[in-house]
């Protein structure tokens, strides 16, 4: 590969303030004190909100002299109904910051209404902020944001974006402000303790395929890279422990250490795997770790030009084979293991995904803000023979 000066150009950040380790919940009050939050605005799930994680946690503080409130109004693919639902209810309750509180919907939600609930009525839509544009720079600060993850994937609590569903169009929206960096993120990995081995599996191809396609990208950050390998590492050494023993409190913190280092190496860019599960996600409301990890095989065989030397040098760091020439088709065939390890689909056709809206979908895919990091540039065309690939199993 020819690297030339005029490639190594690129605008670096790295995250934020992590409370990381178990037991680490029991700073929630004083992480609220830190960050000026006196009357926090508890943002979650409503499976999660009847769980005694959150009771506990919601009782600790009252105990401290924070008073809150809870708002769980949300689908596990937030929408911006549930955005406005919960920016109504903050700023009823008159509250001042917000504690997200949960996995990636519940991440997610909670930073959208943060940045939403210091808008003016009348002022910038939410639509106006999507990745790449400049429109966030018109728009007021966010309020503080306190994240709590209770999954080892998404990553949101280290990240300035959130994904919302558009119901009017049907996509989902990467909304992005600076300000919507959690402020504070404690990582306590007890609150997975238990997580189902099935959205375990799912949240950690998650992390695995943020590492990856943040690897693979195309954009020069040596940062992100070395990120990104060694949360590969993480992935390959305690994912299948982790599914396999919810109790294991080693492999849980592992890996939520790689969650983590997923989204921020994710900073670098991510590419056609999640430029196709944000459309079949937003069409059949698929889980999306698991969606990447059904289309994930997929973009690499189709990446394959552009990404063999560096999936070589993945494999070989991973231990994964002792041959540089085999180490593209090793990686590939680790996907494919986990995969049939974790009881992953091999189809979008087991998604539910229709042939029927194969032309949509790639249409989708290809103005998706995440297909501009891909390796290899892909038009509707070739997202459409992706798609294709991904739902008959077509590996060649």
């Amino acid at each position: 590969m020819t690297i030339n000066a005029s490639s190594l150009r690129g605008n670096w950040s790295f995250p934020t303030t992590i409370w990381f380790g178990a037991g680490r919940i029991s700073t929630l009050a004083r992480a609220c004190t830190t960050l000026g939050i006196s009357r926090p605005f508890l943002v979650t799930d409503p499976g999660l909100a009847k769980l005694p994680m959150v009771k506990d946690a919601i009782a600790s503080l009252e105990a401290d002299g924070v008073p809150l409130t809870l708002f769980s109004e949300m689908k596990p693919n937030p929408i911006s109904r549930n955005v406005f639902d919960g920016v109504a209810a903050l700023r009823a309750a008159g509250c001042d910051g917000v504690i997200a509180f949960g996995g990636g919907s519940s991440l997610d939600a909670g930073k959208a209404i943060a940045l939403m609930a210091t808008q003016p009525e009348d002022g910038i839509d939410i639509w106006s902020m999507e990745e790449g544009r400049k429109d966030w720079q018109s728009a007021a600060t966010p309020l503080p944001i306190l994240a709590i993850p209770t999954t080892a994937g998404t990553g949101s609590e280290v990240g300035r974006s959130s994904v919302v569903l558009n119901e009017e169009t049907g996509q989902k929206v990467i909304v992005t402000h600076p300000g919507m960096m959690p402020g504070i993120v404690i990582a306590d990995p007890e609150l997975t303790l238990g997580l189902p081995p099935l959205i375990t599996a799912a949240t950690g191809m998650d992390a695995l395929a943020h590492c990856l396609e943040a690897y693979c990208s195309p954009f020069h950050n040596p940062l992100c890279d070395g990120i990104a390998l060694e949360g590969m590492l993480l992935v390959r050494q305690h994912l299948q422990d982790a599914v396999s023993d919810g109790s294991d409190i080693i492999a849980r913190s592992q890996m939520m250490a790689a969650a983590a280092m997923g989204a921020t190496a994710f900073q670098k860019g991510l590419g056609a795997i999640h430029a196709m599960s944000h459309p079949i996600g937003a069409l059949y409301d698929t889980h999306h770790g698991l969606t990447n990890a059904v289309v994930m095989p997929y973009v690499l065989l189709r990446n394959r030009e552009a990404i063999e030397e560096k999936l070589s040098r993945i494999s070989a760091y991973l231990g994964l084979t002792d041959s540089p020439s085999q180490g593209f088709q090793s990686f590939v065939e680790w996907t494919l293991e986990l995969r049939s390890a974790f009881d992953i689909p091999h189809t979008t056709a087991e998604l539910g995904v229709e042939e029927s809206q194969l032309d949509g979908l790639a249409e989708a895919a290809t103005v998706d803000p995440t297909a501009l990091a891909n390796p290899v540039r892909l038009d509707v065309a070739g997202f459409r023979a992706l798609f294709e690939k991904a739902q008959t199993g077509d590996l060649s």
